[in-house]
C-alpha cells in the first residue's frame, strides 16, 4: 500500500510541476489552485508512504517519479526537447527509481 501511495505522490509531483506552466506566475486562479492542491496531496501522500518506507527512499523515489513525469509530460504537452541524450537520461532516472524500490529495506 504505502509504494502505491508513494508512486500516486510521485504522479501528483509531477502534475503540479507541469501546472506551474499554467499559472502564469501564480496569476491564474485555477491552475493555481489546482497546483497548491496537489503540492498539499503529494506532500501528503509521501508522508503517509514514509511512515513504512524509509525516507531517504521514499524521498528519492518522490522525486524521480516527480522529476521523471514532468520531463515526460513536457514533452509530451509542451513540446519540449525529445533529444537522444535527453531520452537516455530519462530512461537512466526510471531505472534509479526501479532500482531504489527494489533494494529498499522495509
Amino acid at each position: 500500500m504505502a509504494w502505491g501511495l508513494l508512486f500516486l505522490a510521485g504522479l501528483m509531483e509531477a502534475g503540479w510541476a507541469i501546472g506551474l506552466k499554467y499559472t502564469d506566475g501564480f496569476t491564474r486562479p485555477v491552475p493555481s489552485v489546482l497546483v497548491a492542491l496537489g503540492v498539499v496531496g503529494s506532500l501528503f501522500l509521501l508522508s503517509i508512504a514514509a511512515r513504512t518506507i524509509p525516507i531517504g527512499t521514499a524521498y528519492a523515489v518522490w522525486v524521480g517519479i516527480g522529476a521523471s513525469g514532468a520531463a515526460i509530460l513536457g514533452i509530451a504537452l509542451l513540446k519540449e526537447s525529445a533529444s537522444p541524450g535527453r531520452i537516455f537520461f530519462l530512461v537512466l532516472m526510471v531505472v534509479a527509481v526501479a532500482g531504489l524500490k527494489a533494494t529498499a529495506s522495509r
